[in-house]
Order: C-alpha cells, then structure tokens, then sequence
C-alpha cells in the first residue's frame, strides 16, 4: 500500500511538474494562479485521466491503428490536456492551435522525465537519512 501511495506521489508530482514547464514555455499555454485550486484539481484530474487513457488508447491502436503505439503517451496526454481544459474549473487555458501542438509534446517529455527522476531524487534523499542515523549510531558507542 506504501509503494502504491509513494508511486501516485510521484505520479501527481510529474503531472504537476509537466504542465508548469509548459506554462513557463509557452505563451499559449496559462496556468490561472489566482484560482490555485483549480489547478489543484486539473493536476489531479490530468494525473488520473493519464493512468487511465493510456492503457485504454493502447488497446484501442493495438486493435484499429498499430502505427499508432509509438505515441501512445503523447496522444493521451493531448486527450487529457483536451479533457482538463474543457472542464469549467477554470485551472488551465490553452489559446492556440499552436500550443494545442507543442502542450503534449512538452508535458509528455517532463512528465516522462520527472517519473524517473524523483524517485531517485527521493531515494537518494531516504539513503543519506539512514547513513546519517547509522554514523550518528556508530559515533555515540
């Protein structure tokens, strides 16, 4: 249950990493800071409709469109970018055709990165907590 947990951390982190990057990138793409929550809900609400999408588009290419498995990531990002943005919660907007384009692109790639990133960041983190307890240990004897 623990990895579980740690695992959707990680998770909901790289959603809210990605779609920050592509707000600081482009000018099309405006996370609205003044209603925070609502961005709160869209990073959550992407992070689900991610873990859902993909395995779905998947089976959906496998059977219809082969070609298509290569994308999958970016093509259910652009689904749930699609859907967050249609929602009247009002966290995130996407203005032109432009970004409709590049969002997933970059979102996708940070969010990749992030999910293998983090982990080590907070592994590493973890290790030096115990070698710090095992050398406060060793010292007090």
């Amino acid at each position: 249950m623990l990895i579980f947990l740690y695992r959707t951390l990680v998770f909901v982190l790289s959603a809210a990493l990605g779609l920050i990057a592509a707000d600081l990138i482009l000018p099309g793409f405006e996370i609205v800071w003044s209603d925070w929550w609502g961005f709160v809900l869209c990073v959550l609400i992407f992070a689900v409709l991610q873990s859902v999408l993909s395995p779905w588009i998947a089976t959906m290419a496998r059977r219809y469109a082969p070609v298509l498995l290569g994308g999958i990531g970016i093509i259910s990002t652009l689904a749930a970018l699609l859907i967050v943005v249609l929602l009247p919660i009002g966290g995130i907007r996407i203005t032109d055709a432009v970004t409709w384009v590049l969002a997933p692109l970059i979102v996708w790639i940070i969010t990749a990165l992030a999910t293998v990133l983090l982990p080590l960041i907070f592994l590493k983190r973890r290790l030096d907590d115990k070698d710090a307890g095992r050398d406060k240990r060793s010292n007090s004897r």
